[in-house]
């Protein structure tokens, strides 16, 4: 997705100046606190360190891209990003009961921790080819840019503090989740929110795009399987069975009607039905038929809403179905929710925010605050200080065979996510 960028002017708002763009207010005060911890001889020296690095960070990119990981099978590069983490030096490392890899580097006081986070997992199925081809400047591989490229930033963040001896007050905890993409349902960050989970007070997630897309508003989902099952046999010799088929295609169009009228008005909705499947052969009453559909809101309410019209629609298809049969048993419904991806938004007015808008427009960006379903949904549903932010670089085809991407100033990412951390955690002088 393309975002118009809008340069930056000065406004005044209440007396105090601060800087704008779109509907972006970017508080004074978080502008000179970025810029001033951007100048300061260590963070320079960072700067220059993660460009030294390019060259590894390219060759970390290439060899975990180049390691399938499926959902729910991301364990082969969970291992490697784990040894990546192990020999680069951390206060403690593991790997969860979920699979997350999580790395931790203590802070000098110790009082709140600050999570950066990039996913393992890709949406390939296992088996998919993820060799890299290289043309040129251009990178090409499944996953290349989501979330590879994020993963090896933080490899390349993790080197360049321990490398010049970097402190922060706070600590870091570095992860490696599991479970971002499609089906997983965001389960890698849901463990890691549990009740009993880990202490996290801020959480920096790393997920695709440029530097100027900043994620503080939570695009929330309902997912499920609709299943209608009948006993099946001969299209001739049995007919007069229920039909899995008819009663999905029924309940498909009767709620597609009352959808439509619903998401006419409200806070935006939206419905897909994008997998229907089912049936043996074109002479043959199916057994089975089931779709998977995707529910998506920025009003969790509304979420709820079209739940109750799917119930509504499926139900009345099966009754009818069941009405009109003229042998056999009747046919069953089930209907499961496979995905809950809750909604939520943070205030532009918060610090972590403001710090982010003021790192992305340090580095030349004309930022955007925007709404998406990533990692940081479920800090973000929670109240938590959480965004999502771009791995930088310039790419394409995501989610796609023909997925790349072009190291086009990509150190200004690296470089923008460690400024956006120390501001977070605190610097040691």
């Amino acid at each position: 997705m393309n975002f118009k960028k809008i340069s930056i002017f000065t406004t005044f708002l209440l007396g105090t100046i601060v800087f704008a763009q779109k509907d972006v207010i970017i508080e004074k005060k978080y502008s000179k606190t970025i810029v001033r911890l951007a100048k300061s001889k260590k963070v320079q020296a960072a700067f220059n360190k993660i460009k030294e690095l390019e060259p590894k960070t390219t060759k970390r990119h290439i060899s975990l891209t180049e390691i399938e990981a499926p959902p729910f099978k991301e364990f082969k590069r969970a291992a490697v990003f784990a040894n990546y983490f192990k020999d680069l030096g951390l206060d403690s490392l593991w790997i969860d009961s979920e699979g997350n890899v999580l790395g931790l580097l203590k802070g000098t006081e110790g009082k709140r921790t600050v999570a950066l986070d990039a996913h393992l997992d890709t949406v390939f199925p296992e088996g998919t080819n993820v060799k890299v081809r290289i043309k040129k400047d251009t990178l090409f591989a499944p996953g290349i840019g989501d979330d590879t490229r994020g993963l090896s930033m933080l490899l390349t963040i993790l080197e360049t503090i321990k490398t010049l001896g970097i402190k922060t007050k706070d600590n870091i905890l570095l992860i490696g989740s599991v479970g971002e993409e499609g089906l997983g349902d965001l389960r890698g960050v849901k463990h890691l929110f549990r009740n009993g989970g880990p202490k996290i007070d801020s959480w920096i997630a790393i997920d695709g795009g440029d530097i100027g897309r900043i994620y503080n508003k939570a695009l929330g989902s309902y997912r499920y399987r609709v299943t209608f099952k009948g006993p099946g046999g001969h299209s001739w010799g049995a007919f007069g069975l229920v039909n899995p088929h008819h009663a999905l295609g029924e309940a498909i169009s009767d709620f597609v009607i009352k959808a439509n009228e619903f998401t006419l008005k409200g806070p935006k909705t939206s419905y897909n039905v994008g997998v229907i499947s089912g049936g043996t052969s074109i002479n043959s009453v199916p057994f089975e038929s089931s779709m998977q559909i995707d529910i998506r809101s920025i009003d969790p309410s509304r979420l709820d809403a079209m739940e109750l019209l799917l119930e509504e629609s499926t139900k009345k298809a099966l009754d009818n179905q069941n009405k009109i049969k003229r042998q056999g048993p009747n046919l069953t419904l089930e209907i499961k929710k496979i995905g809950n991806r809750p909604s939520g938004e943070l205030p532009m007015s918060l610090p972590l925010v403001q710090k982010t808008l003021a790192a992305a427009s340090y580095f030349g960006a004309s930022p955007e605050l925007i709404r998406g379903s990533t990692n940081s949904n479920i800090p973000i549903s929670k109240g938590i200080p959480s965004v999502t932010i771009g791995c930088g670089g310039k790419g394409g085809k995501v989610h796609s065979l023909d997925e790349w991407w072009i190291n086009e100033e990509g150190q200004k990412a690296i470089q923008m996510t460690l400024l956006l951390l120390l501001s977070e955690t605190g610097l040691v002088n």
